[in-house]
């Protein structure tokens, strides 16, 4: 909005002029996302509070657990108006990436807040149906992957994925491409739903996710920088740049709240909307694969839980005392900080490896 309404303007005010560029409007965006969690944090708690909308435990988990119950939950809805606003007022609104990566944050942003809502306010354990959700999530990504089967990022790689690490070879899945987009879009909003089960975890290695992703963004979108790196050029992509810093603001913002011991909780009303958001814009950049690395925290506690019940229907035994994995490792005799810190370190160090993929090949 801030460009629209200001960078017409630098014709007149030159220092306005400053607007067109991606790289001042994404940190503008990191800090306005911010500064509206400080702001609207205090707001929300104490409404929730209110509400008594707070996180009921599962009575089969950790011991430890069980001082969380009552905590304030759906704190979800603090990222994504702190998102919303600051992409608002820092994106190009027609960027058309910008367009559909809002459309579907807003989408399992409004399904995660109704089986929230369900099973906190109207008192519903189950809350929505998985096959529900499932389905919610398999909408958005039948409707992005048609999308781009008409309207690809980069027409000559349309339905080809680039294989990292690797030079100059890309795997063209044909008509496949259909379902590796709805794949990867209901993974990735999965996996991260499934993290979310400590103080500060899931955000945590959101924000490095999102960090690293916001720089893939930014070379596709530059064509110059995405030949030097062979990478996949995607016209417009630099502007999901802008988008992924507000979410990195806007977790900032949230893990002041939600670090250990943790005074709000995000609920499916954010873990949807914000692994989902990283999927579709993997998918926008022409970087799914490289998404496995990045997320690899994420991926490995998705993981974790598909082995254990394989495991057990299978041969009767439990391959870990507890999944998601970080659940195996409290009950391990790993304080609930430790396993956190120790996740994120894990969340940097698969960043670099990411980061390496640009130069090997």
């Amino acid at each position: 909005m801030l460009y629209h309404f200001l960078y017409p303007l630098h014709t007149v005010f030159s220092p306005f002029n400053i607007f067109q560029y991606i790289t001042f409007r994404a940190g503008g965006a990191i800090l306005t996302s911010l500064i509206v969690s400080f702001i609207l944090g205090p707001l929300l708690i104490r409404r929730l509070q209110q509400m008594n909308i707070g996180q009921t435990i599962r009575c089969d988990g950790p011991q430890t657990h069980l001082q969380k119950a009552g905590t304030p939950t759906m704190g979800g809805l603090l990222i994504l108006f702190s998102m919303l606003i600051s992409t608002l007022l820092w994106a190009r609104l027609d960027n058309r990436f910008i367009v559909m990566i809002l459309a579907g944050t807003l989408w399992l942003g409004l399904w995660g807040a109704a089986d929230d809502y369900l099973k906190l306010v109207k008192k519903n354990c189950k809350g929505l149906s998985p096959l529900k959700k499932f389905l919610a999530q398999m909408t958005l990504g039948l409707a992005v992957a048609g999308y781009l089967w008409y309207h690809p990022a980069n027409p000559a790689f349309a339905s080809s994925i680039n294989i990292p690490y690797l030079k100059n070879v890309f795997i063209d899945l044909s008509v496949g491409y259909i379902l590796f987009v709805i794949l990867t879009v209901v993974g990735s909003s999965n996996a991260v739903n499934l993290t979310d089960g400590l103080d500060g975890l899931a955000i945590g290695n959101l924000i490095i996710a999102a960090m690293t992703l916001a720089l893939f963004s930014y070379f596709a979108g530059h064509l110059q920088i995405a030949h030097y790196l062979r990478i996949i050029p995607v016209p417009g992509a630099g502007e999901l740049t802008v988008f992924l810093s507000a979410m990195v603001g806007a977790g900032l913002g949230f893990l002041w709240y939600n670090a250990y011991p943790a005074q709000m909780f995000m609920g499916d009303t954010g873990s949807l909307f914000l692994g989902g958001s990283l999927g579709l814009a993997a998918v926008f950049i022409k970087q799914e694969l490289i998404l496995v690395v990045i997320g690899g925290v994420f991926v490995i506690e998705a993981l974790s839980v598909i082995f254990q019940i394989y495991s057990f229907r299978h041969c009767g035994k439990r391959m870990f005392k507890m999944a998601p994995i970080h659940h195996h490792f409290e009950l391990s005799g790993w304080a609930e900080p430790k396993v956190t810190v120790r996740f994120w370190i894990v969340g940097i160090i698969l960043a670099l490896v990411a980061f390496a993929s640009l130069k090997l090949r």
